[in-house]
Order: C-alpha cells, then structure tokens, then sequence
C-alpha cells in the first residue's frame, strides 16, 4: 500500500470455513494436516472472529491457528482453543469453540498475502468446522 496521510480503513468484509480431519502435530515451524483458512488481501487484512465446531462425538481437541509468510512453508502458532468433548445427538447443543483472543477489538492483524492455517490435535473422520470472519483494507 502506498504511504498517505489519510488513515486505511478496512474495505471488504469476507468469511470462509474449513474442515480439519487428521489430527496435528505441532512441533516445529512445518506442522502436519493444517487446513488453509483464509489469506490476506493485497493490502493487509484483520481477523476478528473465529470459531470451531465438530460434526459428530468428539473428545476434548486442542485446535490451533497457524499464521504462514511464505506460502504455507513455515506455519506459526498464534493462536489456541481447546474444544469441549462433545456427544453428538439430535437433541443437544453443539455449542461453538470460540478462540477468544480474537475479537472486534482484539483483531489480528495480517500482512499482505500472509496465510492463515487451522488444525486439530484430534482426528475427526466427520471434521471439525472452522469459521472464520475477516476484512480487507
């Protein structure tokens, strides 16, 4: 973005959602069986939401948020939640894991082009399912 004097608001409200079903391991900078989430407009981008729910029983699972500047070669954790266990049925309330961190006011902030990544610590052959809100500037 070009240097100005006038303050860059963000442009374009944007949403997606993607499924993890193997679990991770997060160890190093190269972490297995992350699920690309969202990448950042030619401008920047701020991340304010971001939640998690799972489509069948599921044990407690640490989920992760993954942030890459390099074309998802290098992945780092900037972020975690831990999922409740869950008993899916039709009369229960599959209430979303929300990684609290991340809010309206407590946005993450995103480069141009940097990618975000998700995972779970947990295999779920159904998934677990991450949403997420963002804006480009």
């Amino acid at each position: 973005m070009a240097k100005t004097f006038t303050a860059a608001f963000a442009q374009t409200s944007k949403t997606g959602s993607a499924v993890a079903t193997a679990a991770s391991v997060i160890t190093n900078d190269t972490p297995t069986n992350t699920i690309l989430m969202a990448t950042a407009g030619a401008d920047g981008a701020i991340l304010t939401k971001l939640t998690a729910m799972p489509r069948a029983t599921v044990t407690a699972s640490g989920l992760y948020l993954f942030i890459s500047q390099d074309s998802g070669t290098t992945k780092r954790v900037v972020d975690s939640a831990l999922m409740a266990a869950y008993t899916y049925a039709a009369t229960t309330y599959n209430e979303p894991t929300v990684f609290d961190a991340i809010a309206e006011a407590t946005p993450i902030r995103l480069e141009a082009g940097d990618e975000l990544y998700v995972s779970s610590a947990v295999a779920l052959a159904s998934g677990i399912v991450f949403n997420a809100e963002w804006t480009d500037f």
